[in-house]
């Protein structure tokens, strides 16, 4: 194999070619109902979810990732994934769902789908805490 040759699914290559609901806007301006981050400092990954809510579900949803392509299409499809969803059904979205969605990701790169996965739940619960503290404080994942 060259080193140039891309080592990763077709669906890697269009989530992190043409990521789907990437914030294109000021973080502020979006108008969020729930904001969640996660990063590894060892990789050095960052990714930023906002979820906008309505009537329990996630309306729409916006990210920013700074990373590599596997961070950057994990989140593209975590995105596509949490989108419509009720906030309980997207509370149980995986790591491992997100990596077999994406046909797969080498096993150096998976912790890349559970950063995206802990920045949604981080969301989730950021909603949950500015709209009700008892259902905060009982807020399982």
């Amino acid at each position: 194999m060259e080193n140039n040759e891309w080592v990763y699914s077709d669906e890697v290559k269009e989530h992190f070619l043409n990521p789907k609901n990437w914030l294109r806007d000021d973080e502020n301006e979006w108008g969020a109902d729930g904001k969640g981050i996660a990063g590894n400092p060892i990789c050095g990954d960052m990714m930023l979810v906002l979820i906008k809510v309505h009537k329990d579900r996630i309306s729409d949803i916006a990210w920013k990732t700074y990373g590599c392509a596997s961070a950057i299409a994990s989140t593209s499809m975590l995105s596509e994934t949490a989108k419509g969803l009720t906030l309980k059904q997207a509370v149980n979205i995986t790591p491992m769902m997100i990596a077999d969605k994406l046909g797969g990701l080498p096993e150096n790169k998976f912790h890349c789908s559970v950063l995206g996965d802990e920045a949604l739940k981080n969301a989730i619960k950021n909603y949950y805490k500015h709209k009700d503290h008892i259902t905060a404080r009982t807020f399982k994942y």
